[in-house]
């Protein structure tokens, strides 16, 4: 009958309503204590008002207050021990009722709080739906009991009919019992609602966690994917300055004797290539490869020279790029260039999808002691649909930065636009020729 919302929570069986916090157990203390407070007023008024029916119990001023206190004091405790308090305020509503205390509002707001509380609160909902059925059913049981006791010693009265369409008796009768029903009907309707969205909000609480670990597992696959793809490439690079190591090696023992001036010269080259690869190997550890024998090899990748055709490449209807050199161009790692290229290959991506720029200027910059690539866009023009980003290249981006120990700078301009901005420290080569 006012069970509805019970079946709301019916797929999360597991949920258990908590304790009340500290701050809600003072509540409860302060609300019983004024519920009381009421209590005691309300029935000073009846009491003042000396409307008494004609048989009723008279009993003394001291048991008045002790039954309203009792009705009404349990209430301190209710979010506590929902079930238990609901058993004593029902037991002292039908006393107090029983020794003819005058009293029917308070009182009737002290049941109404302790059937919702049970409602909300409880904690075993069998046990507490036990209970509460047994209580309302409790209580129909001696409003019929009230209901017959005042037919009875209205027996042998005036029956006569009163200016209503209905009997006053009957009318009497079929107003008390609807307002019953309301009564207990909307404390069962509004504690089991209550229960059913605490339920919802731990749902959501639990679902808010799961979305939370998903993104930094999803997160955290990614930064391992992107460490394993960086250390394949400085894999192919270190095994090609060993490579040269090798060869220029054996070189150099084969003309120790006829031409010292070219095995000058190919010790420096042996040099160079071994500060080089020291310098990689060192990057290469701190990357922490994984073993991966299932996947071949990464290819020779795309550098710095490549980087006027990647620019453009993006250039098209309703998109002008630009691409400037400034400084004097000296050599670099292989790691390093294919890091800058995958870093202007990123930014220019993300331009494109999700920017919706007119406009993209790159520049590579030499500044002695590093290399510096800017790319900036004016963040006008249509984006493509679904331009939201995960936000995973720009992560990549990061690892590859973090990997030669440079800056990234991503961000709004206060101008309008977009910038990508990294600087990369050099490793500095001897001048040697290879032969």
């Amino acid at each position: 009958m006012w069970g509805g919302s019970q079946a709301a929570r019916s797929d999360e069986p597991d949920f258990v309503m908590p304790s009340p916090t500290a701050r809600q157990q003072r509540w409860d203390v302060v609300t019983g204590l004024l519920v009381a407070a009421g209590m005691l007023v309300s029935v000073l008024l009846y009491r003042s008002v000396g409307s008494v029916e004609e048989g009723a119990v008279t009993i003394s001023a001291v048991e008045t207050v002790l039954w309203s206190l009792a009705v009404t004091l349990p209430l301190t405790l209710r979010r506590r021990y929902p079930v238990p308090i609901l058993l004593v305020v029902s037991i002292a509503f039908i006393g107090m009722q029983s020794r003819s205390v005058t009293e029917g509002t308070m009182s009737s707001i002290a049941l109404f709080s302790a059937l919702y509380t049970a409602g909300a609160w409880g904690r075993d909902r069998r046990i507490t739906n036990a209970v509460r059925l047994v209580v309302v059913v409790v209580m129909f049981c001696w409003l019929a009991y009230a209901i017959s006791a005042t037919a009875w010693s209205e027996a042998g009265g005036d029956l006569d009919e009163g200016p209503g369409p209905v009997p006053p008796h009957l009318a009497n009768i079929l107003y008390v019992t609807l307002f019953n029903l309301l009564f207990f009907g909307a404390a069962w309707y509004f504690g089991n609602t209550s229960w059913s969205r605490a339920g919802d909000r731990e749902q959501l609480r639990r679902r808010t966690l799961e979305l939370a670990r998903e993104r930094d597992e999803s997160a955290h696959r990614a930064v391992l994917a992107e460490r394993v793809r960086i250390a394949r490439e400085l894999h192919d690079v270190v095994a090609h300055h060993v490579s040269l190591m090798g060869v220029q090696a054996g070189a150099a023992r084969r003309v120790l004797d006829r031409d010292p001036e070219l095995t000058r010269q190919t010790l420096g080259v042996i040099e160079e290539s071994g500060r080089s690869a020291v310098e990689e190997l060192r990057q290469l550890l701190v990357v922490l490869r994984e073993n991966d024998e299932t996947t071949p090899a990464a290819t020779t990748s795309l550098g710095i020279e490549a980087l006027p055709q990647l620019l453009e490449s993006a250039r098209g209807p309703g998109l002008s790029t630009e691409f400037t050199v400034v400084g004097a161009p000296v050599p670099v790692t292989v790691a390093l260039s294919v890091s800058v290229y995958r870093i202007a290959q990123e930014a220019l991506t993300n331009a494109l999808k999700h920017a919706g720029a007119s406009r993209i200027d790159a520049r590579l910059r030499y500044l002695g002691a590093a290399v510096e690539l800017e790319v900036v866009d004016n963040g006008r023009g249509v984006g493509l649909p679904g331009g939201q980003g995960s936000g995973l290249g720009q992560i990549g981006m990061r690892e590859r930065v973090e990997v030669h120990g440079g800056s990234l700078d991503i961000g709004r301009r206060p101008e309008g636009g977009y910038r990508v901005r990294t600087r990369l420290p050099l490793v500095q080569h001897r001048a040697g020729v290879a032969k």
